[in-house]
Parts: C-alpha cells; structure tokens; sequence
C-alpha cells in the first residue's frame, strides 16, 4: 500500500488550489484523527496511523473544484487518488461523508475515524457533534426528506462516537483542550511554506 508524507500531502493539496478554509478543516480534521489514533492504540487497538493522516488531510481534495462543477466531491476525490496510485486512500475519503457499513467489527477502523474526525471539526473548530449537525441541518436541510437523512446519519454518528471512546480515559468534549491550537498553527505554517515552494519551482 502506497501512502504520501505529510508533505506530499501539503504538495497535493496546493496543486488542487485548495481554499484556504478547506485547507484549514483539513488540517483540523488530521489532528483529531491523529489523537484518536494515538489514544486508541495505547488501548491496544491496531491502527495505520500514517493511512488516517493521509487520508484525513485530503478527504476534501476535491471538494473546492465541486464548487464549480456540482461532482460530489467523496466520489470523485477517491477516483482522484485512486488514478494517482493511492487506492485504500481513495476508499476511506469515498466513505469521509457516509460509511458503506456501520460497525462491522468489533474493532474501530481508519474509515470510521477520519469519517468520525471530520464531523467534529467545523470549518477551522473543533466543535459537538450537535453543533455540527445544526450546521448542517440549516445549511443542506432543504426538504424534509433531507433533514430525515441527516438526523438519521447524525444517530450513527452519535453511536460511532459512543464506540470510539468506550475504553478511552478522554471525553468526546475535552478533544478541543487536548489538540488546542498550537500543533494547527505549526501545520497550517508547514503547508504554506511548501505551497510557496512548490509554486516557485513551477512558476
């Protein structure tokens, strides 16, 4: 399995001219990841830890394009990193919104916490999974058969959540105090510093 560095990531990300906004929440949403990992895997949960961050950082490699093009951006991020060689990549960002199973298996995979990761982080916060619902809710919740779908997901969630922190000694409310903001800061530096460089060597 071929899995891109952090930095190839950042490379990545500034090729697809990534909004600033999106770059943000996925940075954040890599370093809830990446906590989760870290804390379940001293449970004795087996987990990729480098799969999770690739896969985080570019769940939305294409969501700036769909913008413009109306694609849904799940789908065709995962055919974008599948033709470029990263397959098991491609599958977890395809499943980022909604997974194909729920709880498969006893154990918490790298599908379940990046998809996890990503609805608690709600444009460059760290929010409930309440308060991103009502986001959601008020922004994409157009009919009542859309609202249904999203409480419905928002349940699945609420159990995912339950699942992933049974054994942790943590709360789904301290992961904001835990991540606080520095690591973002030093992340968000790293990919404009790398984005300044690749758009030179190209220029």
């Amino acid at each position: 399995m071929r899995i891109p560095s952090k930095q190839k990531c950042f490379e990545f990300i500034c090729e697809m001219e990534m909004m600033d906004h999106i770059v943000a929440h996925s940075i954040l949403v890599c370093r809830v990841a990446l906590l989760l990992v870290n804390r379940l895997t001293s449970t004795g949960e087996t987990l990729d830890r480098d799969l999770v961050q690739a896969s985080a950082l570019l769940h939305d490699i294409t969501k700036t394009r769909s913008f413009k093009t109306g694609e849904i951006h799940s789908e065709t991020g995962c055919q974008l990193l599948s033709e470029r060689g990263f397959p098991e990549i491609g599958d977890i960002v395809r499943q980022h919104v909604t997974l194909d199973a729920y709880f498969p298996s006893d154990a918490v995979t790298e599908t379940e916490i990046v998809n996890y990761a990503d609805k608690r982080v709600l444009h460059d916060r760290v929010v409930s999974l309440d308060d991103r619902m009502d986001y959601i809710l008020e922004r994409y919740g157009k009919t009542d058969a859309i609202r249904e779908k999203i409480i419905q997901l928002w349940e699945k969630s609420k159990e995912m959540e339950t699942r992933i922190f049974k054994d942790l000694p943590v709360q789904p409310r301290d992961v904001e105090n835990i991540i606080g903001r520095d690591g973002y800061t030093a992340d968000m530096a790293a990919y404009q510093k790398i984005c300044a460089e690749t758009k030179r060597v190209r220029s």
